[in-house]
C-alpha cells in the first residue's frame, strides 16, 4: 500500500504529510534539541540537512511507498511550516509502532497530540487495527499526550532497545483503533 495516497491527514491546527527536501533544515535543527536528543532516541546520532535530504530520497520515501515507513512531518495546518516528525514503523499484522517528536517552537500547543490522532486516522486508513508507542517514564510530556490519545499502558516497565540502538527502561502502550 502506498502510504502517499493517504496523505495529508488534519486534525485541528496541524496535519501530517510527507517529508520533503524544504523540511530538511528544520528537521536537523529541532534533532539537536537537548528534550529531543534525550527522548525521541532517533536511530541516527547527528543530523544534517544533507543527511534528511538523502533519507528522504533513500528511505522515506521507498519506506512511504512500499507501505512499510511512514517519516512525516507534522506540520502547521495553514502555513505548511514544519513542527516535527512522526514515524509509524514495524507495520505488520494490523499494528505499527509510532514515535514522535516536536520542535522547541511547536511545543505547549497541544501539536503533538493532534499529530497522534492523524495518525490514528492514517492507520484506520491503512486498515491497522492497533497502534503502540513505548517511552521512557521521565518523559511525561509523551506519555501525557499518549494517554491523552486513548493509548493504555501494557505490561510494566522493562529494559529495550530503543530504536536508536541504546537501553533504557521503556513503558509500552497500545491503542485499538
Amino acid at each position: 500500500m502506498n502510504i502517499r495516497t493517504l496523505l495529508p491527514v488534519t486534525q485541528a491546527g496541524v496535519k501530517i504529510r510527507p517529508l520533503t527536501h524544504s523540511d530538511a533544515a528544520a528537521y536537523a535543527n529541532g534533532s539537536h534539541d537537548t528534550d529531543v536528543r534525550r527522548f525521541a532516541h532517533l536511530p541516527e546520532p547527528h543530523y544534517t540537512p544533507a543527511l534528511v535530504s538523502e533519507q528522504i530520497d533513500s528511505i522515506i520515501t521507498p519506506g512511504l511507498i512500499a507501505g512499510n515507513l511512514a517519516v512525516l512531518a507534522i506540520a502547521d495546518n495553514s502555513s505548511d511550516q514544519f513542527l516535527g516528525s512522526v514515524v509509524l514503523f514495524d507495520i505488520a499484522d494490523n499494528r505499527a509502532e509510532i514515535g514522535f517528536w516536536l520542535a522547541a517552537a511547536a511545543r505547549g500547543r497541544g501539536a503533538a497530540h493532534q499529530a497522534v490522532e492523524c495518525v490514528a486516522e492514517l492507520g484506520t486508513r491503512m486498515g491497522l487495527r492497533e497502534l503502540h508507542a513505548r517511552t521512557v517514564n521521565d518523559n511525561t510530556t509523551s506519555v501525557r499526550t499518549l494517554t491523552n490519545a486513548d493509548f493504555a499502558p501494557h505490561g510494566n516497565a522493562e529494559i529495550g532497545t530503543a530504536p536508536s540502538g541504546e537501553q533504557a527502561l521503556l513503558q509500552h502502550y497500545t491503542r485499538s483503533l
